[in-house]
């Protein structure tokens, strides 16, 4: 006796590929990984108050996270199109389309290394920032002594070669100025080529070229030496520091020679606003990165692009719009709010 039947034939599990089951899964992992990233950052906001947002202290340009917002967006659109070509076995505007996609994460990696350029050129890093008045003094003449301490060797190279040459790289860096434990020791020596080099001032048979850049050197080191000491006894204010690393700044002579010093400006939370800064940007940008890898994947196979590849774009576009979606909540957390 037959025992057929009618009834409609199930399958057990989704009714999706493993390959899309898989993506949807390795990005609930994701949504896990940015939502603690986010979290965290929005309890360590919420509870210090004076967080860093001004513009001018952060070097935050509002204009820059709004225009990578519609680079993302616009992009999250191309690969839409993209797939609809792959699904219409329209492979040349799928490509094309791919390429426009990989171009548009160029512009926001290129936008977002103009905002971490400025953050490296006024030292705006995780552990470099001064959050008091005094931390910026102190700053200030650490910058300073480095640029002595190099002029100071500079010179001495340009004379003394023998004298200069470091007994082992690593004094190389001690020489340069670095402030620890091993700076006193070090003195001596860099006290020694300076005697070396006020000797050579006092010769006659100096040129006068050689006397004017050395007499230069010594009027910076005895104004590095002026301030140090009044930084040490806290008897200057970070802005009379500031108008007289100004003033220092503008001299023909040696101008030149302090501009790693900055002007600087504390900046209360700083370090603790730069390492979340840092930390979010930067895995996402991360993210953005691996996407541009995946595309490339597809654009290299060129006219060999065909049907078999469909799954892969969907995959690589439901990544694509979660980069996405996780820059939608960054930019208003970081550059406006």
């Amino acid at each position: 006796m037959s025992h057929e039947s009618n009834s409609p034939q199930y399958r057990m599990g989704l009714p999706i590929p493993h390959s899309k089951l898989g993506m949807w899964l390795f990005l609930a992992t994701e949504i896990m990984f940015f939502s603690a990233f986010i979290g965290a950052y929005i309890v360590l906001r919420a509870g210090s108050p004076g967080w860093p947002t001004d513009a001018e202290i952060t070097h935050i340009h509002v204009w820059a996270g709004g225009l990578n917002t519609f680079v993302l967006i616009l992009s999250s659109y191309f690969v839409v199109v993209a797939l609809e070509g792959m699904k219409a076995e329209d492979f040349a505007k799928a490509r094309r389309y791919l390429f426009l996609v990989l171009l548009l994460a160029c512009v926001f990696l290129g936008i977002k290394a103009y905002e971490y350029s400025g953050k490296f050129e006024y030292d705006i890093l995780p552990g470099h920032i001064p959050e008091t008045p005094q931390m910026a003094i102190d700053k200030s003449m650490r910058e300073m002594k480095q640029v002595v301490d190099n002029r100071t060797i500079a010179l001495a190279n340009s004379k003394l070669p023998e004298k200069a040459e470091p007994a082992n790289p690593e004094e190389t860096v001690e020489l340069s100025g670095v402030a620890d434990e091993k700076t006193e020791a070090l003195e001596t020596p860099v006290e020694e080529l300076q005697q070396q080099l006020r000797t050579e001032l006092d010769s006659p048979d100096t040129s006068a070229a050689r006397k004017k850049e050395l007499t230069a050197f010594f009027a910076l080191d005895n104004k590095y030496r002026e301030l140090n000491k009044q930084a040490l006894d806290e008897s200057i204010t970070l802005p009379e520091m500031n108008q007289e690393l100004e003033t220092l700044k503008k001299n023909p002579e040696y101008g030149a020679f302090l501009a790693p010093v900055h002007h600087l400006q504390p900046i209360i939370y700083g370090n603790l606003f730069a390492s979340v800064y840092f930390l979010l940007t930067g895995f996402h940008a991360l993210h953005v990165v691996i996407g541009m890898i995946l595309f490339l994947i597809v654009l290299v196979q060129g006219k060999r692009l065909c049907e078999k590849w469909n799954d892969y774009v969907e995959n690589i576009g439901l990544y694509w719009h979660f980069v996405d979606l996780v820059w939608i909540f960054l930019f208003p957390l970081i550059y406006i709010i």
